[in-house]
């Protein structure tokens, strides 16, 4: 299927499944993706295979200049975002000034749209920094991915490019002390012959003991929207994402389900 890229640091307002009307904020080039994993199911691509290698990271001063110039231009169309979004063409805490961008949205979130949340869709492969997780901690929607409990299916849907640990993950999850929203996508298939499923018994229970351990505010589950870089992958039913729902909310989770 096809994917793309987004060709600017400031993009939208788009109408989001689980955010609302949101202002997309792009740290990553615009003609490449530069992520930690490479997920089989995002609509960015695979690393390496859109765009050229030339592309860079705008500066922190360029992305504030942009958001600025955004919102006085929304400001002057009677327009407010209902949140501001990181996420883009990769993995936006991956950005080398990542925490100064974050205070500087913060700033112009407090001038221009005072009501408005800031969010970060990320992988959770940037905890183990200090600046990151404490970056993460002044904003309002602290979004991590976990796709299963168990290592080797996240190794199969991700694809993380550094020695991934599960465990090690999951305990920098749980040192936010439920300060964030996990969000985790289901997803069916297979790929090179093999099975893509994380919706067996196994993967839903390995899953829930997670979210135990981790405590989150909120978990959003959701499965394949737009195009992917395989033809061979399939969206869960909704059905079958309400059903997973059900067990999370057994247990206590606020949950929210998009098919």
């Amino acid at each position: 299927m096809s994917t793309f890229l987004f060709d600017e640091i400031v993009f939208g307002p788009v109408n989001s499944r689980r955010l609302g009307v949101s202002l997309g904020m792009n740290l990553l080039p615009i003609n490449r993706k530069i992520c930690s994993f490479d997920c089989i199911y995002c609509e960015c691509g695979l690393n390496g295979e859109l765009g050229d290698k030339s592309g860079s990271m705008p500066s922190r001063d360029e992305v504030k200049e942009a958001l600025k110039n955004k919102l006085e231009s929304m400001l002057k169309d009677g327009l407010k975002p209902d949140v501001i979004t990181f996420a883009g063409n990769g993995e936006p805490t991956l950005h080398p000034d990542f925490a100064g961008v974050i205070d500087d949205t913060i700033e112009l979130r407090n001038k221009y749209c005072t009501n408005a949340r800031i969010a970060v869709l990320s992988n959770a492969s940037r905890l183990h920094k200090p600046a990151v997780f404490e970056a993460l901690l002044k904003i309002d929607d602290n979004i991590q991915k976990l796709d299963s409990g168990l290592k080797e299916t996240i190794v199969r849907l991700d694809q993380p490019n550094y020695p991934f640990d599960l465990n090690q993950t999951i305990d920098q999850l749980c040192a936010f002390n439920g300060e964030l929203i996990i969000q985790t996508m289901f997803v069916a298939g297979e790929l090179n012959g093999r099975v893509i499923d994380n919706t067996t018994e196994e993967d839903i229970q390995s899953w829930l003991r997670a979210l135990d351990k981790i405590k989150p505010s909120k978990v959003m589950i959701y499965t394949i929207e737009r195009d992917t870089p395989y033809n061979s992958l399939k969206k869960v039913p909704l059905e079958e994402l309400n059903k997973i729902a059900q067990l999370a909310k057994n247990k206590g989770f606020n949950i929210s389900v998009s098919g």
